[in-house]
């Protein structure tokens, strides 16, 4: 039995969960982006109460706790981190790192209705300022094809892999490239359940015993500073 607590503010909708093995127990939410600090704690605190009886008030029973550290907003990503650091400090449990576009990725994979082939590709954005977003693109299996990445999108971006590959775009960023391509090799899809690709990416680390050095991780900013709620239109 492998419990696991989740923390994701990385984007503009916070969440924490529990999971037992691969199976969500509980979940919170926030949308309010510049409450997500406040959101966090009280929110850890409910779902570890309203968990099941072996650790009912007993944060101490937890195994892991897994952190999404970014890319994304800034604050967010530095509280999210501070957080699960400072638990696993506390509780002398394991950390479990996740990159927010891998994460985003593995749920488009295999959550989303899209029907792919043999040349489909994944490329989740998020949104940054004007026409920039934090992007990468994934094949079926989760290999890494482009290298997460700040760009400014135009006409000509992702050029070469349109020319031989389906494209599957999501996330925030997602409505800035609608803007600038109409490119019938890129599918758009709604944003997925993050909460249930972070557990299972998550679970998979844990199983694998991949923790990460609690001493010397940091925030994946990909830029020195991004915080969309100043982002200029």
């Amino acid at each position: 039995m492998a419990l696991i607590l989740h923390i994701n503010t990385a984007q503009e909708e916070a969440s924490v969960a529990l999971s037992n093995n691969d199976k969500v127990l509980f979940e919170e939410h926030n949308k309010d982006q510049m409450q997500h600090a406040s959101f966090l704690h009280p929110a850890i605190q409910r779902i570890i109460q309203n968990s099941i009886p072996r650790i009912r008030d007993k944060i101490q029973n937890l195994d892991a706790i897994t952190v999404i550290i970014g890319p994304g907003s800034y604050t967010g990503l530095r509280v999210g981190l501070a957080s699960a650091k400072g638990l696993c400090y506390a509780l002398s449990i394991p950390l479990i790192t996740l990159n927010t576009l891998e994460v985003m990725a593995y749920a488009a994979i295999h959550q989303s209705t899209h029907q792919p082939n043999s040349s489909t590709l994944y490329c989740p954005m998020i949104d940054a300022r004007r026409n920039e977003v934090f992007t990468a693109v994934y094949d079926s299996k989760l290999n890494v094809i482009m290298q997460p990445s700040a760009i400014i999108l135009d006409e000509n971006s992702f050029i070469e892999l349109r020319k031989s590959h389906e494209l599957v775009v999501f996330g925030s960023g997602s409505v800035k490239w609608n803007n600038i391509c109409k490119n019938h090799n890129m599918i758009n899809t709604p944003m997925l359940n993050m909460i249930l690709a972070q557990n299972i990416l998550a679970y998979n680390c844990f199983q694998k015993q991949q923790f990460t050095d609690i001493a010397y991780v940091e925030p994946f900013y990909i830029k020195e500073f991004y915080n969309p709620s100043l982002k200029k239109e």
